[in-house]
């Protein structure tokens, strides 16, 4: 749906390399596993894989608020 220089933005907490960015982060996603099995703080290397098969390009990671980040992404192709 979205054309070649579209942005894609994500907010949130994620998890890089497989670790939470603070304690907090983790309490909060086993609290959304008890609510849901599937559900979660993501990985970003995850994320990232799936916007760069769509054809996004990570332009920023910035650091916000209480432990979340802002992923910005441009479509290429």
């Amino acid at each position: 749906m979205l054309g070649e220089g579209a942005v894609l933005l994500v907010y949130g907490p994620f998890r890089y390399g497989g670790s939470f960015t603070s304690g907090s982060n983790a309490v909060f996603d086993r609290s959304l596993r008890v609510r849901d099995p599937a559900s979660g703080i993501r990985d970003f290397e995850a994320v990232d894989t799936l916007a760069m098969a769509q054809g996004f390009e990570l332009q920023a990671d910035n650091a916000m608020p209480a432990n979340n980040q802002l992923l910005t992404w441009v479509r290429n192709s």
